[in-house]
């Protein structure tokens, strides 16, 4: 309330300020609210000139709305009541536009209290109102837009770590609404394991000190299912630097970690894989090189027991070392196997008779922790089967049953006939087969393991321990073969693995025309022979043994050198070796076929590299005299 105390000097001053402030509309009114003064920024704000304005009233600046509403006078009422009256809201210029006004109303009476007007002060707020505006509109969006987001969990902690907002991103990925999280410490989502380390407090006091820490982990969810995640926590500060709180941001990347984790699977397959091929084209080759050498060791034994007098220790002596060269080249063929670089073969094989075989090998190469019984009908069929894959899938699924026994156990082998119908899902073709098992008492496989156990490189052995290929190649050469590999097994209980073989069909004929064959002599007429190697060694024995045959042989170190005498003189027969340089047996084969299609030849090799749909005649590496007269022999017919 202002009283009239001044005197006319002091009055004259007080006019002048009032006249110079700019910034604020100053003006008086009378008791109704009729303006009879006004200043230089009344006429600034409001745009009326003090003719204009002075004696029309006040309630002329308010809206249509707040003049309906009878707020002018309300204001004039409370300022005489209270002593002052003070409030935001919108004002109205002289051209009819809008601005937001501050107003304070203060009621002037005389020296006896006697009310004898107002004093009203207006000042234009506007841009702080729009500054205000777009701040609000800002949040606003800013919140819509953090609302909006699911693909993050984005939410704030206080100084402590308790939960204080909670987005849809958020109530998305780990289970909770903002109702029943907020309020919560932020340390619920971790694990156990992560809670007794402390990790909770470890991220914020990181984020406090150094104002952001980044992290991946996994965390868990309302239901208590765990998800791998990146998490972003900011340390959020006041302008003199003191935490006020932290912004965590959460993303789950479960997916992206299960994909990368089978990227590395993959890219360790594919370095596996490559190591493996590797080792194989080594072993390939040096099976190859081998070969040749155990080709002339056995062919000139064979030759050497023709000439040496009948000596029975010579002789003894000589059939020694024939058995050392024949169990040499065994091991070739075990080696081009695991190189993939042996054709399958499959003949009638007596099963039983095989394993009986395997026996003392097998009990060599498991050493006495594994104790091998078998259990066998007192008879089988044969099987169609290569008999020289069957061992090596027998060796390996022994060694197997042996690995998964570390305190030693039983090695069961066991045979039994089976008939699979037309009806029966077992993977096979309706038919005859014999199922070979190998059972051990180890400690067996999950459901996880089993699922995966034949899959190419997988291992339980550990690093260094096992190729992954054993299970993989067997399965894989029991499809080839028409038969299948069945695994079963259970945790703590051992593990069988069954190799169903398909039974020769007509099996006594077979037999009856093996040995018809075996009894067949090999001799034929003296033929002129064309005998192609480019190891001197392998040529040398080759064509000693074709002469032994009573053979005219012709020796070539090259396939070009053969085609040059074959150009020169005629041959009833060409015998080549395949792996040469420059010009390989097959590429021989098909040269002679289109210039000489007449003449027979036939290709030494212990590759399986030969494409089938080429009728040509096929001689293994290393071979004996009889296999070389049989396969003379064959080509005659």
């Amino acid at each position: 309330m202002i009283q009239r105390t001044t005197n006319i000097g002091d009055e004259d001053r007080y006019r002048t300020l009032v006249q110079a402030v700019t910034d604020y509309a100053i003006y008086m009114l009378d008791p109704s609210g009729i303006v009879n003064s006004w200043n230089a920024g009344a006429e600034r704000f409001k745009g009326y000139f003090s003719g204009e304005i002075i004696g029309q009233h006040f309630s002329l600046f308010y809206t249509a709305e707040d003049r309906e509403s009878g707020l002018p006078a309300q204001a004039l009422e409370i300022a005489a009541r209270e002593g002052k009256f003070e409030s935001e809201g919108w004002r109205v210029r002289r051209d009819g536009t809008r601005f937001w006004a501050h107003v304070v109303i203060d009621p002037i009476r005389d020296p006896s209290g006697q009310l004898t007007g107002f004093a009203k002060v207006t000042r234009d707020l506007t841009e702080r109102k729009k500054a205000e505006e777009e701040l609000r509109k800002s949040q606003e969006q800013f919140q819509r837009l953090i609302q909006g987001v699911t693909d993050y969990a984005i939410y704030m902690l206080d100084p402590e770590g308790i939960i204080t907002s909670w987005n849809s991103g958020a109530e998305r990925i780990k289970g909770y609404s903002a109702d029943e999280i907020i309020g919560k410490h932020f340390s619920q989502f971790y694990t156990p394991e992560d809670r007794e380390r402390g990790s909770p407090q470890r991220a914020l006091e990181t984020a406090a000190r150094d104002g952001r820490v980044e992290r991946e982990g996994w965390r868990v969810r309302k239901d208590g299912t765990r998800f791998w995640s990146h998490v972003v926590i900011d340390a959020i500060r006041d302008e003199d630097g003191k935490i006020l709180g932290f912004a965590k941001i959460t993303r789950d990347i479960t997916e992206r970690k299960k994909a990368q984790e089978s990227l590395d699977q993959a890219r360790e397959a594919l370095f596996h894989s490559q190591k493996m091929d590797a080792i194989g084209k080594l072993t390939g080759g040096v099976a190859h090189d081998f070969n040749n050498l155990l080709m002339a060791v056995l062919g000139s034994l064979a030759l050497l027991r023709k000439r040496l007098p009948a000596d029975p220790q010579l002789l003894r002596l000589l059939d020694n070392a024939v058995l050392g060269a024949q169990r040499g080249a065994s091991l070739t063929q075990r080696m081009l196997a695991f190189a993939r670089r042996q054709q399958l073969d499959p003949k009638p094989v007596e099963i039983i008779g095989l394993i009986q075989g395997m026996k003392e090998l097998l009990e060599r190469s498991l050493g006495s922790r594994a104790i091998i019984e078998t259990k066998f009908p007192l008879s089988l069929n044969q099987v169609m089967v290569d008999e020289s894959q069957i061992e090596l899938a027998l060796l390996n699924l022994c060694v197997n049953a042996r690995d998964a026994m570390p305190d030693g156990g039983t090695i069961l082998i066991s045979a039994r006939e089976e008939s699979i119908g037309q009806s029966q899902d077992a993977g096979l073709a309706p038919g005859q087969y014999v199922c070979l098992s190998i059972t051990d008492t180890g400690e067996g496989m999950d459901e996880e393991t089993l699922a995966r156990a034949t899959e190419p490189f997988f291992t339980t052995k550990g690093v260094g321990k096992g190729t992954g290929l054993g299970l993989s190649m067997v399965h894989g050469m029991m499809e080839q073969m028409g038969g299948r590999l069945l695994l079963r097994s259970r945790k703590g209980a051992g593990t069988t693995a069954e190799m169903w073989l398909p039974v020769a069909a007509t099996t006594s004929d077979l037999a009856r025309e093996q040995d018809v064959l075996s009894q067949q002599t090999t001799e034929v007429a003296p033929l002129r022979i064309l005998a192609v190697d480019d190891d001197a060694l392998v040529l040398l024995n080759t064509a000693a043994m074709l002469e032994d045959l009573g053979h005219t042989v012709a020796e070539a170190h090259s396939a070009m050198a053969a085609l040059r005498l074959l150009e020169e003189q005629s041959f009833d027969l060409v015998i080549t070796d395949h792996a040469m340089p420059k010009m390989t047996g097959l590429q021989l084969f098909d040269a002679i076929k289109d210039k000489w299609p007449n003449v027979p030849v036939i290709i030494a090799t212990g590759y399986a590299e030969l494409p089938g749909a080429r009728e040509m005649k096929i001689l293994s590496k290393p071979f004996t005299e009889h296999e070389l007269a049989s396969a003379i022999a064959s080509t005659a017919v």
